[in-house]
């Protein structure tokens, strides 16, 4: 534990901030978990709302500087990946 007055509040500023990160990242993983499972239901509608929720999050982490921009960018771009290919696939069952 330390001792001078400045490094005590450090470690304060340091376990809010810690606690706060963890909060907002777990948040996150349940966003892109939600999507996830609305996904392989085979909702779409809901599946494209959990879409947009988990790119609202994600983006948010970005600023929060959770997420590094690239990592942001390359979930952001596997979700809408996983979604098109979901609506390409459904569209491709009703039309056989």
């Amino acid at each position: 534990m330390p001792n001078i007055k400045s490094a005590i509040k450090r470690v304060q500023i340091t376990r809010k901030r810690t606690l706060r990160n963890a909060s907002l990242k777990s948040m996150l993983r349940t966003s892109i978990k939600k999507f996830h499972v609305t996904l392989q239901s085979g909702d779409l509608e809901a599946a494209e709302r959990q879409l947009r929720e988990a790119i609202r999050r994600i983006d948010k982490s970005v600023t929060k500087g959770i997420l590094h921009r690239n990592a942001a960018a390359r979930k952001k771009s596997r979700l809408t990946r996983k979604f098109q290919a979901a609506v390409k696939e459904q569209q491709t069952q009703q039309t056989a």
